[in-house]
């Protein structure tokens, strides 16, 4: 049985950023994260030629003043996404695209320098050697005493303080014991998170035949299967691609099926250029489990989260809820994961020698 002072389940910005934050303070920390690779919903692909391809988390603003400030910290850049002056709008099926003028944007968004993966690496690099194991699923957690007990399907481990980086919906999938509070277990099934139904589809080219006065590489659609579309080149200008969000509905079909409908919908707007791809990609986050857990009703984006009842004690306080779903700022953002990893390790510190 591995014992430590305090064990994050997830490792993703959540997770990692508090275990940074905690060995900053000489704290021993262990975080356990079932996939086989970090980030969670951060998910940024690397394949030589390519820019960073996003599959999950993108896009910053400067208020998210918790994740710029970390940034600044792991000396890691922004730069602002690419829109350009005009955009494609398909209204319907019936009716040709227009190219219209996009409004000044005043907020503009901003890209992490080499991929949103480069600040999950950062945060890992700084973590102490044997931090974090992958490829083990916590499935139950017990209150024992004063410390509480976690158990994965192959190993135990006892710590003064757990924090659950978990999206609030997959709190059913562990076993409490005791269980958890009725409120807190009501809300939580019923928590929207962020990302879960997304399809997340790009294709990378040779050239940015788009950036033309006559075309654009963002586009809103009501005919789908993609709602939005945006330029995802690199910021270096020398590796080009279009990314874009289908339809959640679109999660049934298969890959070469969801491959052919973006082609043939991106076709309505740069004829057979856009057939002249190198790659794509996709990742379907519906076919992630851990991240995607069914609802028993229909939920709107963002429902309950930052809910008040994230951040009451569990477990007389040894038990923390982070992650991004629980932010009171920001929440299902980047900032929201990081605020929330700040809040735990504030509400965790007076529990601890």
């Amino acid at each position: 049985m591995k014992t430590t002072d305090v064990l994050i389940i997830g490792a993703g910005l959540s997770g990692l950023a508090t275990a940074y934050y905690l060995q900053k303070e000489g704290l021993d920390t262990t975080i356990i994260e079932a996939r086989n690779r970090l980030g969670g919903r951060i998910h940024t692909l690397r394949n030589e030629g390519e820019p960073p391809i996003e599959m999950g988390a993108t896009w910053l603003g400067r208020k998210h003043r918790h994740l710029t400030a970390l940034l600044k910290e792991l000396d890691i850049g922004i730069y602002e996404q690419y829109m350009g002056d005009r955009g494609f709008y398909e209204p319907m099926s019936t009716s040709p695209p227009q190219l219209v003028t996009l409004p000044p944007n005043e907020e503009p968004s901003y890209r992490i320098d080499g991929g949103s993966g480069r600040l999950v690496q950062s945060l890992a690099d700084h973590l102490a050697q044997g931090t974090i194991i992958t490829g083990e699923t916590v499935q139950s957690i017990r209150k024992d005493d004063n410390q509480l007990l976690a158990e994965t399907g192959s190993n135990s481990y006892r710590a003064d303080i757990i924090v659950s980086t978990l999206p609030p919906k997959l709190l059913s999938t562990l076993k409490f014991t005791p269980s958890l509070p009725d409120p807190l277990r009501n809300t939580a099934s019923r928590t929207h998170t962020w990302m879960a139904e997304s399809i997340k589809v790009a294709l990378t080219f040779d050239e940015p035949f788009w950036r033309q006065p006559t075309s654009s590489g963002t586009i809103f659609s009501n005919v789908g299967p993609v709602d939005e579309m945006y330029d995802h080149s690199s910021d270096s200008q020398n590796c080009f691609a279009l990314k874009g969000f289908m339809d959640g509905a679109f999660h049934s079909v298969s890959r070469e099926d969801r491959k052919k409908r973006l082609l043939e919908q991106l076709n309505r707007f740069y004829g057979d250029k856009a057939d002249d791809y190198n790659a794509y990609h996709e990742t379907v986050w519906r076919e992630e489990p851990h991240t995607y857990a069914a609802y028993d009703e229909p939920v709107i984006p963002h429902q309950l989260n930052g809910s008040p009842v994230f951040q009451e004690p569990i477990f007389n306080g040894r038990l923390i809820l982070a992650g991004s779903e629980t932010a009171t700022a920001f929440p299902g953002y980047m900032d929201g994961a990081v605020e929330s990893a700040q809040t735990a390790v504030g509400r965790l510190r007076p529990m601890l020698p």
